[in-house]
């Protein structure tokens, strides 16, 4: 029999055995199940003595090993995270280039020659998974027998379903993610404002009065804020009660005095006061401080205060937790300009700080949404 013959007979055999693999895909969206159900198949179909998959990282900086089969399956270790471009893995993926080598113990970039001897190790192929040229993982495949062309051609043919396996994978678990971030979002939506406080406080629990209404988003605001600062200081104690004209909120929280109160406080009072409500603050003898917090189901009429477009942008941004830098980004203008458009919203809405222009403009209603 001619080797021509052979080795088309040999490839053959290498494709049927890839088409099996391939077949344990079918169905499976989880990218570790894949990748390892790509190494124990090498492993057991194809002999291979070790085998393992990386996959790149979204900031495409490093890759994270997800599957190891064969000599070692811990996925801890040195090369458990690769950075981009170092040693021969981050190098494949890259340049997104193919590595063979049938003398492994020889090659300089080995970091451990005596293990690949002391193992036998004497084959080691390195192939991107790729998706549109660009590298999405790596495998490398490792044997005690010289790999055949027939092989490599074989691998080459596997790891193009294998990266298309791997990307519906991760497209579909972000698709998941973004999914149940949207239920989660409409849930909450749901929720009336004394769900929204108790999940805030959790192991604190919320006494309800009275039948509960319908708040300006603003007043809303206001109140998940100050159950924040509850839960952050060592808040024993809330009630929140309707009555016919206002909303009251009443806490206790162990503090060691009463300025300290007055300054964990101090922006949301800013706020509190431009709503047409109140915040009291009383010590006790034995250190625990009462929080009272009163707000009107309908804000008190003010003068609209303008803010240009520009500056309008600008304090949602900042609301919205962006430093000025990114802010600058985002829009396309300078450092200076955004401290320049901050400083003019800030006058226009009499605050004194930053987060108390936020708060203002919220109760003005000049921003579209709640942090």
């Amino acid at each position: 029999m001619s080797n021509d013959l052979i080795n088309s007979a040999q490839l053959l055999f290498e494709l049927q055995n890839v088409d099996r693999l391939n077949q344990s895909l079918s169905g499976c969206l989880e990218p570790k199940a894949i990748a390892t159900s790509i190494t124990e198949g090498l492993v057991d179909q194809f002999n291979c003595s070790f085998v393992r998959i990386w996959l790149v990282n979204s900031d495409r900086t490093a890759l994270t090993l997800i599957a190891s089969s064969g000599l070692y399956t811990r996925l801890d270790g040195d090369f458990a995270s690769v950075p981009m471009g170092a040693y021969k893995v981050g190098k494949i993926a890259q340049h997104c280039i193919p590595f063979l080598s049938n003398q492994l113990a020889e090659e300089s970039w080995v970091k451990d020659r005596t293990w690949a001897i002391e193992n036998k190790i004497c084959g080691f192929a390195g192939l991107p998974l790729a998706i549109a040229g660009e590298a999405i993982g790596v495998l490398a495949v490792f044997s005690q027998q010289p790999m055949k062309a027939e092989f490599l051609e074989a691998l080459r043919i596997l790891c193009s379903s294998v990266a298309v396996a791997l990307n519906n994978a991760s497209l579909y678990q972000q698709n998941s993610q973004a999914r149940s971030l949207k239920e989660h979002s409409s849930l909450l939506s749901k929720q009336s404002l004394a769900e929204k406080i108790a999940q805030i406080l959790t192991d604190i629990r919320l006494i309800l009065v009275g039948t509960e209404k319908k708040l300006p988003i603003s007043c809303t605001y206001i109140l998940l804020k100050t159950a924040e600062i509850l839960k952050a200081n060592n808040c024993s104690y809330c009630r929140l009660t309707y009555k016919c004209d206002r909303l009251y909120l009443s806490a206790m929280l162990v503090l060691n005095s009463n300025l300290e109160a007055t300054t964990i406080f101090q922006d949301l009072g800013f706020a509190i006061g431009n709503l047409g409500g109140e915040l009291d603050t009383d010590i006790s003898d034995h250190q625990v401080t009462q929080i009272n917090l009163a707000l009107p189901y309908q804000l008190l009429p003010k003068d609209r205060i303008e803010l240009s477009r520009r500056e309008q942008e600008v304090i949602e941004l900042l609301a919205n937790g962006m430093r000025d830098r990114e802010i600058a980004k985002k829009l396309f203008i300078s450092d200076r300009t955004v401290k320049f458009h901050i400083n003019n919203a800030v006058s226009k809405l009499k605050a004194k700080t930053r987060i108390q222009a936020v708060h203002q403009a919220y109760s003005q209603g000049l921003l579209t949404s709640i942090i």
